[in-house]
């Protein structure tokens, strides 16, 4: 994915294996994206992915019978596409999620040069 979009500069997760083990590690160190541990018994901390998570699990990976990797890869791309271009979501406004994102290009495009020193 960092092809398509830029590389995320954090990636919070729990102490799951995916995530300590040395391929991920290595990977995070090489392309200079910090690693944060979620603390013990603080899954709030990560509510937003294990939400979306469980939605990809049961609408879509639990859905299908993945007869190979290109059978998987296309259906999951297909759900996603779905995900994030017609679905509405609450926390968004009322926008689907590729609404929200060209929104937030808008305005950061049409922003005046001195808002910029307002800016966290």
């Amino acid at each position: 994915m960092c092809s398509q979009r830029d590389k995320p500069t954090m990636i919070s997760s729990h102490n799951g294996a995916e995530f300590t083990g040395k391929a991920m590690l290595n990977w995070t160190h090489r392309n200079g994206i910090a690693l944060p541990l979620i603390e013990p018994g603080k899954p709030n901390q990560t509510a937003y992915i294990e939400s979306f998570s469980g939605r990809l699990r049961d609408e879509c990976l639990n859905e299908h019978w993945f007869r190979s990797l290109a059978h998987a890869h296309t259906m999951i791309k297909t759900w996603r596409r779905e995900y994030n271009e017609e679905r509405p979501k609450k926390p968004l406004g009322v926008l689907t999620a590729a609404q929200y994102a060209k929104k937030l290009t808008t305005m950061a495009v049409t922003m005046p040069e001195d808002f910029k020193a307002l800016r966290y």
